[in-house]
């Protein structure tokens, strides 16, 4: 009878956690609907302008020249797939750019860039269609991940779309509403934290202790990118693109100048978040095993398997940081430019800021998630 109502009752309290789960899910969507309900100020006139699917049916005139280089445009014949022309072929040009245009073959799917009025219609090859390669490749990622780490590499899969949903949905809208976009990025950190950390770990302390070490390392990351910043001069308004950004505060008063900081939260959130459950696992499982360590001794012991992890993790945002500069040193290195030129530059000073930041954010979120787990982990209350 006792194992009857004991059951029950844990029955009704899951029931009532599921209950829970669903409302602030209901209130996120609703968050998430209403936040997107903005009007933008139009920025570029594109009256009558779409980009539509075709597919290359003929090559009518192309550009290759016998040395292998491109000159001039291709023109070709395609087949409209979506659009008002839809059905129709039309004779269009396409570009030997690196950037705009395609290599046109027959059979090859392109993106039209075209402008219709009446009877009129003005279209060029805007690119190679990719979406298909794109979607196909993100699926066959995921299903790897799913088939390869089993239930966990499921709940993964599942905290990554939602991670991606949150950086377009919640942090973009936010961002563009005159929002801060460092203390946005925060709040879309802490959130894609808390869900991804629950999906992995589920309610327990362990992942409460993973959340906010997680969110004391993006913190502190950002917190040094400030110093940073504030001893160097670079800010964000030293970045390439800072001219086309500007139109967004002439425009819309959007604080352009924090987004280097936000997106470098975002960028070194899952390292700090890997360091972060791996330490708060290897800690519960610790004293799991000896539950008689003092605060002191389980305290050094996660200390010591955070500072194994430190050793490889600590290169990580540096050489992604640096493997995205790779041009710039490539160019740099080509016209030889002077040393105090090449240290000194926006560029590789914000390379550098990004980098060590970011490593900070992972080796500072060391210690504070060792405290957390020890002090949510250990029964005794006081320090041994």
């Amino acid at each position: 009878m006792k194992n009857i109502k004991l059951t029950g009752l844990l029955t009704r309290k899951k029931a009532v956690r599921y209950l829970i789960y669903f409302l602030l899910v209901c209130v996120f969507a609703v968050f998430v609907i209403r936040l997107n309900q903005v009007e933008k100020t139009e920025l570029v006139v594109r009256t009558g302008q779409t980009f539509e699917k075709a597919k290359v049916v003929k090559i009518l005139q192309d550009n290759l020249e016998e040395n292998g280089t491109r000159v001039g445009e291709q023109k070709v014949r395609v087949h409209m797939l979506t659009g008002v022309r839809k059905g129709e072929e039309l004779d269009i040009t396409s570009s030997s750019g690196y950037l705009f245009g395609a290599a046109c073959k027959p059979g090859m799917k392109v993106i039209v860039m075209q402008s219709v009025a009446g009877d009129s219609t003005v279209a060029s090859v805007y690119t190679q269609d990719r979406e298909s390669v794109i979607y196909i490749f993100a699926l066959i990622y995921l299903l790897a991940l799913c088939m390869i780490g089993g239930k966990q590499g499921i709940k993964g899969c599942l905290g990554l779309v939602f991670t991606f949903f949150c950086v377009i949905f919640v942090y973009l809208p936010l961002v563009y509403l005159k929002y801060s976009p460092f203390w946005t990025a925060v709040f879309v950190c802490f959130i894609t934290t808390l869900v991804t950390m629950y999906l992995i770990g589920g309610p327990t302390r362990k992942t409460c202790a993973a959340t906010l070490g997680t969110l004391a390392g993006v913190v502190l990351a950002g917190i040094s990118a400030w110093c940073f910043s504030k001893a160097s001069g670079i800010s964000g308004y030293n970045v390439s693109d800072i001219e086309t950004l500007m139109t967004l505060w002439n425009t819309n008063r959007i604080q352009v100048g924090g987004l280097l900081f936000s997106g470098l939260l975002i960028s070194c959130l899952g390292a700090v978040m890997d360091v972060a459950m791996s330490i708060s696992s290897a800690i519960d499982e610790i004293y799991k095993q000896n539950s008689s360590l003092t605060r002191t001794e389980l305290f050094k012991a996660g200390l010591r398997v955070g500072r194994d992890m430190m050793g490889t993790d600590s290169n990580t945002l540096i050489l992604a940081f640096a493997g995205s500069s790779v041009s710039t040193l490539l160019l740099d290195y080509a016209y030889d430019l002077p040393y105090q030129q090449i240290i000194n530059s926006n560029n590789i000073g914000i390379a550098i800021m990004q980098g060590l930041a970011g490593s900070f954010g992972i080796v500072l979120s060391v210690p504070f998630t060792v405290l957390i787990c020890t002090v949510l982990f250990h029964k005794n209350k006081q320090l041994d």
